[in-house]
């Protein structure tokens, strides 16, 4: 948008420096002291327009290592600029009006070269506003704005001229004055209009609405608990935007991804031009205890993986249980250190707990695929389940084996009148004995009613 802008400008500059130079031409040759007066107005409108193409120029560049967020407000301080540029030019036309219908009738009559170039200047003027106007519907702009006020206040200003002509010469002396002074009037207010705008922008004041309609975007997002600050600014056509929100403590670092990108997609679904940084921060207000446990642990430098947290109460004390693994091949002493770390990390940050216990495993990781099965391994195992007479059936036995790793799962029936905890403690015993017979073994046993 900022190429287009320039060269509407570069179009409009070239329009109205032609203008000048006719005006100035005709008016020299005319002897008329409008049309010179309206050539020089012209040639400072040239001026303001060339300040007006360098503030746009200059919005193009891309943000740099100064200007980070780029230099779209370069825009709106040549809209400033321009916009005080109208407001001195329209004092000044009031002023010369005041002046002159208080001065002597003038004795120079222009003739028909004046209004030649006044109905020239007139078509460039006409030409420039539809050019500008439709160029702010399309794209907008400070710049294009400030020059379309430029644009219509040249208009009026040669119009004047040459009212002043044609009354000048029915003997009105005094009608093209009064027109200038309503024309002034009336440009002062609209520079006075603009600069207040852009001085607006250069504050980086957002309307509060469009602030209140990202936060319903944001908050109507599926996965987002809560909406915290929201800091939004203008820097030409972009709207940067800030937001901050809150998840739940357990979620995921992908899905808190993925619902940072939907909060980012549905904001630009709304406002296109908006660039957005999204926050994203634990919120453990209705998460569960065991969830916030296992959350925290996990971060503890050295845990390979947590699981069977568990929580309870007595005596209005709150105890928790956990099971850590860690790296096999570490002592117990660097595997100890590590289990304070999460008892002392929980505490910290769940202050409502009284005492974690840390159950400490190795960690063994499985590969995705296996050779072919270890018959021999199967034959090992087997033997060692026939020594429990609590096993009523052995079932499936597989073992699958990985460079270094054997991987086997056991299916056992048991007594269904056995309770939980006593097949609980014959599986992880049943373990221990498998696992001390075969090196680096990673044992699954799937007990089962008979």
């Amino acid at each position: 948008m900022f190429v287009q802008r320039t060269k509407v400008l570069q179009i409009s500059l070239l329009a109205i420096f032609s203008a000048f130079v006719v005006e100035l031409i005709f008016g020299l040759i005319s002897n008329s002291l409008a049309l010179l007066t309206d050539s020089i107005h012209a040639l400072l409108d040239s001026v303001v327009t060339i300040v007006l193409l360098l503030a746009a120029r200059m919005a193009i560049k891309p943000p740099d290592a100064e200007h980070t967020y780029g230099h779209g407000k370069i825009e709106s301080l040549g809209g400033l600029i321009g916009g005080i540029a109208i407001f001195m030019i329209a004092c000044f036309f009031i002023y010369e009006s005041i002046n002159r219908l208080q001065s002597p009738t003038p004795s120079i009559l222009p003739g028909l070269f004046a209004v030649i170039a006044g109905l020239y200047t007139i078509g460039i003027d006409i030409f420039r506003l539809i050019l500008l106007r439709r160029s702010i519907k399309k794209i907008g702009g400070a710049t294009l704005k400030a020059d379309f006020y430029h644009a219509f206040m040249d208009l009026g200003s040669t119009l004047v001229a040459i009212i002043g002509i044609v009354l000048v010469s029915y003997g009105l002396y005094y009608g093209d004055f009064i027109a200038a002074l309503i024309l002034g009037v009336l440009l002062a207010i609209l520079s006075v209009k603009l600069v207040y705008k852009t001085s607006l922008d250069l504050t980086d004041i957002i309307s509060p609405e469009l602030v209140k309609d990202v936060r319903s975007i944001v908050s109507l997002t599926e996965g987002v608990v809560d909406v915290g600050s929201i800091l939004m600014r203008r820097s030409g056509d972009t709207i940067f935007a800030d937001v901050t929100i809150s998840l739940r403590g357990d979620t995921s670092f992908d899905k808190a991804h993925k619902i940072s990108s939907d909060v980012e997609k549905n904001i630009k679904n709304k406002i296109p031009n908006s660039s957005n940084t999204i926050h994203f921060e634990p919120n453990w207000k209705d998460v569960p205890l065991d969830a916030k446990i296992l959350d925290i642990a996990k971060t503890v430098d050295g845990v390979k993986e947590v699981h069977n947290v568990s929580t309870h109460k007595t005596k209005g004390k709150i105890y928790s249980d956990l099971h850590v693994m860690v790296d096999k091949e570490i002592n117990l002493l660097s595997a100890h250190k590590i289990s304070e770390i999460v008892e002392q990390k929980i505490q910290k940050k769940v202050p409502e707990i009284e005492h974690a216990t840390i159950h400490l495993e190795p960690f063994v990781t499985i590969p995705d695929n296996f050779n072919l099965e270890d018959t021999e391994t199967e034959r090992k195992i087997a033997a060692i389940l026939e020594k429990y007479p609590e096993i009523k059936k052995v079932g499936r036995i597989v073992s699958l084996n990985f460079k270094n790793i054997l991987k086997i799962d056991i299916d056992c029936s048991f007594d269904k009148e056995l309770s939980i905890e006593k097949v609980h403690d014959l599986t992880s015993e049943i373990e221990q004995i498998i696992r001390a017979e075969i090196k680096n073994a990673v044992i699954t046993i799937h007990p089962e009613p008979n």
